[in-house]
């Protein structure tokens, strides 16, 4: 089995994206193929972890997907030297009802595949304590070793030895000390990490997180640390298609896309035909469906408006085939979108959906949705698992219901999405589908 690790932390916002890319750019550069992966729901990371590595990250997630699914999906790091997985939120972080194969936890992922976990420690305000944190993880269950830390944010060579003298009271060994550095952090929006292609410099900044790990972190005592469990071997992808040609909108307001869920599909035979709203493109007139991911069209709004080319085209194929929206899809075809500074933009109309952005709440959390009517290929009564994640308000949504959706502890959500005639769209992004 190839050998990984996991990349975690006690929680958010300790620099574990930072650690995670110049770990992978330093391993490429060292001559290694290795197969990046993030826990949990997330589009943005995945594309830093390909900017870094070269090869595709795979998110992995045990709450939205079943086991044999992320056998098969860690399976994509058999013909590589190194598996290195980022986590998300805090180790142990999950939703308090697990689902068939976990709560959502990085610490399941760990635990499934036998990849130990090296913990990223923000050490800022304090030293010896530090320790205390990182002996709490090593114990709180037994079946995810933890290998080592990062000292993270470490403010001098005192603070240093300080930090280090505590980890080596408890055993904990150190991989290495992350001093503190401001011009190392990528800048952030409300979804996250500002996307990977929205940086010009992105190579170069990753070049530089290499550079400050190989200063400061031993990498190959981070290799030595790296091991597997066998896994099942397993083939099925648990995301049945929905048409054998889609039309599928990619640009910089539609981007969220999983790799797994676009390669399950392509496995199966799917022709895939990207276009740009942005750039007033229409979908291939011959597509059997025309599918419009999540991503920032409160960011783009106004050109979305004036985009009467993709507009028309929409509606033309909405007469006779399907069209279906994820989140910010969803939104953008509605009736209209008002942004962050209360202007009204007009969307493609094909729904009656009207969302803001000057009524900011956030919505986020995993999602169960059994299917009341077809969204796009899926028929009424699939049932369908994935997540939620977005600032917007809905004002009116006056369509016949999408879907019974449900959150992690299984209570209804108002957030069902809605349907008319041939046109679809839910706020529920897919992670795992009827195989």
């Amino acid at each position: 089995m190839t050998p990984g690790l996991l990349i975690a932390a006690p929680a958010s916002g300790t620099g574990k994206t930072t650690v995670m890319l110049g770990l992978l750019r330093a391993l490429r550069d060292d001559g290694l193929s290795v197969q990046p992966f993030k826990s949990g729901p997330d589009y943005i990371d995945p594309a830093f972890h390909r900017a870094a590595s070269g090869r595709a990250s795979f998110n992995l997630d045990s709450w939205s997907m079943p086991a044999p699914m992320l056998d098969t999906l860690a399976a994509k790091a058999d013909d590589a030297d190194f598996a290195l997985a980022e986590g998300s939120m805090g180790l142990f972080d999950g939703v308090a009802t697990p689902g068939v194969t976990g709560n959502g936890a990085s610490a399941d992922i760990a635990r499934r595949m036998g990849w130990p976990v090296v913990l990223v420690i923000d050490v800022s305000g304090q030293a010896q304590s530090a320790a205390a944190t990182a002996l709490g993880f090593s114990r709180y269950d037994p079946d995810v070793p933890i290998a080592g830390v990062i000292l993270n944010r470490v403010a001098s060579p005192r603070h240093d030895r300080l930090a280090r003298s505590g980890m080596a009271a408890v055993g904990i060994p150190v991989f290495g000390s992350l001093p503190r550095r401001g011009d190392l952090k990528l800048p952030e929006r409300h979804l996250g990490l500002v996307q990977a292609a929205e940086h010009p410099d992105l190579d170069a900044r990753i070049d530089d997180y290499a550079t400050f790990l190989r200063a400061h972190v031993d990498i190959p005592a981070l290799r030595a640390a790296a091991s597997a469990s066998a896994r099942p071997t397993a083939a099925q992808s648990w995301i049945r298609p929905p048409a054998q040609r889609i039309a599928l909108a990619q640009d910089a307001a539609f981007s969220f896309t999983y790799a797994h869920v676009l390669e399950a599909w392509r496995r199966a035979g799917v022709e895939i035909l990207p276009f740009s709203p942005l750039a007033d493109e229409a979908p291939a007139a011959d597509a059997d469906l025309v599918w419009l991911p999540g991503g920032y069209p409160e960011l783009h709004a106004g050109t979305l408006a004036q985009a009467g080319n993709f507009h028309a085209a929409l509606a033309v194929h909405a007469h006779t085939r399907p069209v279906h929206g994820e989140c910010g899809g969803y939104m953008a075809l509605g009736e209209a979108l008002i942004d962050a500074d209360g202007t009204r933009h007009r969307m493609a109309g094909l729904l009656g959906l009207v969302t803001s952005y000057a009524q900011r709440k956030m919505h986020l959390g995993y999602r169960s949705a059994t299917l009341r009517a077809p969204m796009g290929g899926f028929t009424a009564g699939a049932a369908l698992t994935g997540h939620e994640f977005h600032y917007s308000t809905i004002l009116d949504q006056p369509d016949a219901p999408l879907a019974h959706v449900t959150d992690a502890q299984g209570t209804a959500v108002a957030e069902t999405g809605s349907y008319r005639g041939h046109v679809s769209g839910s706020f529920f992004h897919m992670i795992a589908g009827e195989a």
